[in-house]
């Protein structure tokens, strides 16, 4: 298909217009016009490039793109390396990073609640359809030790488990995939009993203890592998595209 069919759906599909990010989102390297094969991953990577390029992708679509807020404009180094690997072998760069993270079916909250069993799934931040963070329900309550062999499971990692001194049962949850150590004060305040995030910062194990809250972080790379995974499945399902998920490693 042409890379602006291409870019007018994921535009209409992921709204990208709706929501402040710190980064452009959609076509950010421009490559073929003509796109029949995709290679999808968590970040644009030089390793990830390095595969797509192997396996003769027009397109690559990621998560983590680039042209963060607060980056040097100046491509050199790393950053030279990457796009002059995009322009000579003319593979456009599709990246989407909150409107991934808060799509409602493909988003990649939305399948952490899939594959944890997470019931009647809502926003954390009340009132806004938006919310980057979500909470919802567990069937049964489960200790903070089984909810982490659940976690440690369905990733394929180990995760950091800080449990509160009451280490009381979880049957409530909030979840933000990636860097979102800092919603687990909001959770806390709402009287949730676990949240789940990617990542952790120094004082996370103060408010985990503090404020009575199960605190597990699972990897950044591990909670966001999951949409655009389902997302590049969605476009081959629906636009007929050859579609490859490649998953380059990372503990972070």
């Amino acid at each position: 298909m042409q890379r602006t069919d291409l870019e007018k759906y994921l535009t209409d599909l992921l709204k990208p217009q709706q929501i402040k990010d710190f980064t452009p989102n959609g076509l950010q390297v421009q490559g073929s016009d003509t796109i029949t094969k995709v290679i999808t991953g968590v970040t644009a990577s030089k390793a990830l490039i390095e595969r797509a390029i192997t396996e003769n992708a027009d397109a690559i679509l990621v998560h983590h793109g680039y042209f963060w807020k607060n980056e040097s404009y100046v491509i050199r180094g790393m950053k030279h390396d990457r796009i002059k690997a995009l322009l000579l072998n003319d593979i456009n760069l599709f990246a989407y990073h909150l409107p991934l993270d808060i799509h409602p079916t493909l988003g990649n909250n939305a399948q952490l609640a899939q594959l944890f069993n997470i019931e009647n799934v809502r926003p954390l931040e009340l009132g806004n359809s938006l919310s980057v963070a979500m909470q919802g329900d567990f069937a049964q309550a489960y200790s903070g030790n089984e909810l982490a062999n659940i976690i440690n499971e369905t990733l394929g990692r180990e995760c950091l488990h800080i449990a509160p001194p009451s280490n009381k049962p979880i049957k409530t949850i909030a979840w933000c995939s990636g860097g979102g150590q800092g919603y687990i004060e909001l959770a806390a305040e709402q009287g949730i009993d676990a949240f789940l995030t990617g990542e952790v910062s120094e004082q996370t194990t103060h408010v985990a203890n503090e404020m009575n809250i199960h605190f597990f972080a699972a990897g950044h790379h591990a909670t966001e592998r999951y949409g655009v995974k389902a997302l590049g499945e969605h476009i081959a399902q629906e636009l007929g595209l050859d579609v490859q998920f490649i998953d380059i490693d990372n503990p972070v």
